[in-house]
């Protein structure tokens, strides 16, 4: 029987067919996985299948009228110029190349100082989100700027340097709970005085760095 971290390691992996069947046998051993409902869904929407998202969203708020995934969701899927963007961003090619992880330009690490479970709660995995330099911290946003959370202080000072020298990063959602929120930062581009100097190092952040599978996303 496919498990729930399996599951979600496919979404992880842009695996968004076996994503598909894995949720699917999930809910023939229990119709009422509100969980695998929202998994199969969001898969349904990257495939391009927007009808059977909706339709499982729907389930899914017969199950639980006031789901927040569900809402929130159902309502981009009405807004075709704005379901047109989240597709292309959510594409299989999108989500491999973003948690494609490179020794000294990429990095998983645990938010802290977080918002309120309200808004960690709605955040979906491969989630484009912003970054930026404020009080001498780095805060992560969405892209409508809600704030998320900070990173640790001993990365974001490292991070402060490389950026305001030129170099460039990206980030996402690796995986969100109510009280956990973990992101995957990419280097995107390496400023030509920082050719030799690697964003993040090897070792070091152990409290910051997630060394074990991804928690549970409230959301994939």
């Amino acid at each position: 029987m496919p498990s729930k971290n399996l599951a979600i390691q496919t979404a992880l992996d842009g695996d968004w067919q076996n994503a598909t069947s894995i949720n699917k046998a999930l809910l023939k051993d229990n119709p009422n996985d509100i969980e695998a409902l929202n998994r199969l869904a969001f898969a349904f929407t990257v495939l391009g299948k927007i009808k059977q998202a909706k339709t499982t969203y729907k389930k899914v708020l017969e199950l639980d009228s006031l789901n927040p995934i569900a809402i929130r969701n159902l309502k981009r899927l009405a807004d075709t110029k704005s379901l047109g963007k989240s597709l292309k961003k959510q594409s299989v090619t999108y989500v491999r190349n973003t948690f494609l992880e490179e020794t000294g330009k990429t990095k998983i690490i645990e938010l802290v100082n977080l918002a309120q479970p309200r808004i960690t709660a709605n955040l979906r995995i491969g989630q484009p989100l912003s970054i930026s330099i404020k009080r001498l911290k780095i805060f992560i946003q969405d892209m409508e700027k809600q704030y998320i959370g900070v990173l640790p202080d001993d990365i974001g000072k490292r991070l402060i340097k490389f950026i305001k020298g030129g170099n460039k990063y990206e980030t996402c959602v690796r995986s969100a709970s109510n009280h956990a929120v973990i992101v995957f930062i990419k280097e995107t581009k390496r400023a030509t005085r920082f050719k030799n100097q690697p964003s993040f190092l090897q070792n070091s952040d152990k409290a910051s760095i997630l060394t074990h599978s991804p928690r549970d996303s409230e959301e994939s």
